[in-house]
């Protein structure tokens, strides 16, 4: 074999290994994302383009739980998630409740194991109080709720508060008035949890329905070609995304 052709089946080989690595990097250890809706603003907002993070929540076996930074959802975290009704979307919301935690909410105010709970992530756009929105789980007969919250509601309300199981988290979005979320739909399922955000690495001023266009979304492209530098959020790329922990 030549000297030129080892050169290039190196050079192709090296070239084969990195793009590899980089697929196995963006698969199983990052992945992007970007938010569609409101239902967590102003912690992030729709257009919002994230990095998660894939390897702090997976499990961890008897060697790896010792070398490798996995833990368990806490309290707080923001939490990417496939949505239990259609496995085929994602959602992310904050987790607010993790196994055996108590719940309710009085006039817009979370209650966590029997603490009013300081939450300055959190907004509320519309004035007055809803019932069970505002005043979950209380007021539930009030509205028709699908069958997974119902369900939700029979098993786990004691004594007026909602009740985590093992095995789920309670989420909501921080945008507490216009977040379809567990009081809606019920409770995550542990393994539907796909990681945490990590990072804004980029922000567009697009719209909800730019962003859930079928297919590549045509006029969502000629948008970004045209006003990339206009409605680029500079501000907000390459912004850290932090938990904020709930006390127990």
């Amino acid at each position: 074999m030549s000297a030129t052709a080892a050169t290039e089946r190196n050079f192709i080989s090296e070239w084969a290994v990195t793009i590899l690595l980089l697929l196995f990097g963006t698969t199983t250890l990052v992945q992007a994302f970007v938010i569609p809706t409101g239902s967590m603003e102003s912690s992030l907002m729709v257009g919002d383009h994230l990095l998660v993070d894939k390897l702090v929540f997976a499990p961890s076996g008897p060697v790896t739980k010792h070398l490798l930074p996995y833990r368990d959802v806490q309290r707080g975290d923001v939490i990417v998630f496939r949505y239990p009704l259609d496995l085929r979307q994602t959602y992310v919301k904050r987790a607010i409740g993790v196994p055996g935690d108590r719940i309710r909410i009085e006039n817009k105010q979370l209650i966590l194991n029997g603490q009013a709970m300081n939450e300055p992530y959190k907004q509320h756009v519309s004035p007055g109080i809803v019932p069970y929105r505002d005043t979950f789980p209380a007021d539930a007969a009030l509205l028709n709720l699908r069958a997974e919250a119902t369900a939700m509601l029979q098993k786990n309300v004691v004594n007026g508060e909602l009740v985590v199981p093992s095995g789920y988290i309670f989420a909501m979005g921080d945008n507490r008035d216009a977040s379809d979320d567990s009081r809606f739909w019920g409770l995550v399922p542990r393994e539907n949890i796909v990681g945490t955000p990590v990072l804004v690495y980029w922000s567009y001023d697009a719209s909800t329905e730019d962003l859930t266009q079928p297919g590549l979304g045509v006029e969502h492209m000629i948008d970004m070609t045209t006003h990339f530098f206009t409605k680029t959020r500079w501000n907000r790329s390459l912004k850290l995304v932090h938990a904020y922990p709930l006390q127990r």
